[in-house]
């Protein structure tokens, strides 16, 4: 492997901009104290290099990016194959919010299923390159689990603390890879400065989470490769769940690297969304405030994103989003719980609590109009699941046909099982969707399928969709307004003169924003109106249930 030894790096001081040579152990600015430093790079000699030239030639993964990462000798590489992820194209999901360019960075990909395997994967090999064989961190969850898996592949110990707020699930993970794991009852903040004391009582390295030159330049790596997948062009936004920050910051350092290296010409707006019940960095930015008051007593189930005192990393984004851009947005446990349900069920994708949080807040920028249907947006989907059904599905999601008596299995005759099958599907509504937008048809019928007992016919045009609601009648009807030939007006019209359906309930999906005479037109014809881009399917459902009821 090639090796870099004459690489030259160099520390900034984000405060008062002093430069020093990057040594592994700096950790604050000699001027004035600063311990968030950021490392830059001689982006001429990469330049003169042909970079994006050399790029084309390498496999996936962040370490093709490693002109621009903290090591010196490549042989001190410890990776499992981390980055590289794929940038899926939410086709449902688009459908449902009006957007057309919505990708979702799928982070859940990585070694142990999380976007801190970047992380973890820079750190180890910087610890491996110092000699550093002991090392602790604090962790409420994937830190914890990435450090311990990478540590345990370079033969380092890891001490990991937790809050005890994190899933039992997490820590057992840490411990099998081999880690002491120690539990605090208290917050996360509160742990990490018993780790601190931990640490410097038995003189062992102690990972610094931000704080640490790794980590900001392991989070750039994902702009790297968002860049490429979109052709070296830069989103219109970034999106993530955040904690202490360390994703978006580090995301939009590296497109400001990809900027001086003439690679694109911006850095995206910054999306950031927080639990409600611990969201010091939203209440800041929204009170146009660049200093945010900690948040003592988080008060969410979701560990992950319970950093009550960001400190100076909340700085740091501000100005970012103040030169760039940006929104704020918190959502409550259980919006993120139904983002997570609702995610799942439309695009397949199973993701943990921070993200879903993230796809709560997304939702409501979507409605503020924060985000433009035309706007290119990337999210994080920074981890997998982990356990927390108890949060998200009832205790009736599954049904039971019993075809058992006394502890042995009889034979059912054909009609006995058919019968069974038709109590189950009893409740069965009719429902016809006219919809010109396959997309937008295919997932209303989705939406409809997988909550309730609902078949669901659907017709592409007018003409189509009256022939079908009277061969049919239908308990309801979902109908778009804006169709070519005929449009959705006039399928109503025809619909509500003709006495035998004039009493099927209509609900209107549309993207189109209403003149008052064309809501007169509705009028007394329609019994919900929903706006295409701004409904949730609990939204749908419940509209269709008010017109059954």
């Amino acid at each position: 492997m090639d090796t870099s030894s004459t690489k030259k790096i160099e520390l900034h001081c984000t405060n008062c901009g002093y430069v020093m040579n990057y040594v592994s152990r700096q950790t604050t600015c000699p001027q004035c104290g600063e311990n968030i430093l950021e490392a830059h790079y001689d982006m001429e000699v990469i330049r003169r290099a042909d970079w994006q030239k050399q790029l084309a030639t390498r496999k996936p993964g962040i370490w093709r990016y490693h002109e621009l990462l903290p090591l010196r000798n490549l042989d001190n590489i410890i990776t499992m194959g981390e980055g590289g992820t794929p940038m899926l194209k939410a086709r449902n999901l688009s459908s449902m919010l009006g957007l057309k360019n919505l990708y979702i960075k799928d982070e859940r990909q990585g070694p142990t299923g999380s976007f801190k395997d970047r992380q973890a994967s820079v750190a180890i090999s910087v610890l491996n390159e110092m000699g550093i064989d002991e090392a602790v961190v604090a962790s409420t969850g994937n830190v914890a689990i990435a450090y311990s898996a990478y540590a345990a592949r370079a033969g380092i110990k890891m001490w990991t603390f937790f809050t005890s707020q994190v899933p039992g699930e997490k820590m057992r993970e840490a411990a099998l890879y081999g880690s002491e794991v120690i539990k605090v009852t208290g917050t996360y903040d509160e742990t990490k400065a018993v780790a601190a004391r931990f640490a410097e009582a038995r003189s062992i390295f102690l990972d610094r989470g931000i704080k640490s030159i790794a980590a900001i330049e392991s989070m750039k790596t994902m702009a790297y490769e968002i860049a490429e997948d979109l052709n070296w062009r830069t989103p219109d936004w970034f999106i993530q769940g955040v904690s202490g920050g360390m994703g978006p910051i580090g995301v939009a350092k590296g497109f400001r690297e990809l900027m001086d290296l003439g690679m694109v010409d911006k850095i995206p707006a910054i999306g950031m969304v927080q639990s409600a019940g611990c969201a010091p960095m939203i209440e800041a930015f929204k009170a146009g405030q660049r200093i945010a008051i900690p948040v003592e007593n988080p008060q969410t189930l979701i560990a992950t994103l319970s950093t009550g005192r960001p400190g100076r990393a909340y700085e740091l984004l501000w100005d970012i989003m103040q030169k760039w851009g940006g929104a704020a947005e918190s959502a409550t446990d259980e919006e993120a719980f139904e983002a997570m349900r609702l995610l799942a069920r439309v695009d397949g994708l199973s993701v943990e609590p921070a993200t879903a949080v993230m796809f709560a807040g997304l939702f409501k920028m979507v409605r503020n109009g924060t985000i433009k249907p035309d706007d290119v947006v990337v999210v994080n989907c920074s981890g997998h699941t982990f356990p927390v059904e108890k949060h998200i599905l009832d205790d009736q999601w599954e049904r039971q046909v019993d075809v058992s008596k006394a502890g042995r299995t009889i034979s059912l005759p054909e009609e006995g099982l058919l019968s069974a099958l038709e109590q189950v599907d009893k409740a069965v509504r009719r429902v016809v969707v006219i919809e010109d937008n396959d997309d937008a048809a295919r997932l209303i019928s989705r939406i409809l399928q997988t909550r309730g007992q609902y078949k669901v016919e659907i017709a592409t045009n007018g003409p189509q969709g009256i022939e079908l609601v009277r061969q049919v009648k239908p308990d309801v009807i979902i109908c778009d307004l804006m169709m070519p030939g005929m449009d959705g007006f006039q399928v109503i019209d025809i619909l509500k003169s003709n006495p035998e359906l004039d009493e099927i309930p209509v609900i209107v999906l549309t993207a189109k924003e209403l003149t008052p005479r064309e809501r007169d037109r509705l009028s007394g014809q329609i019994d919900t109106l929903l706006q295409k881009g701004s409904f949730l399917d609990e939204e749908l459902l419940q509209s269709i249930i008010r017109t059954l009821q």
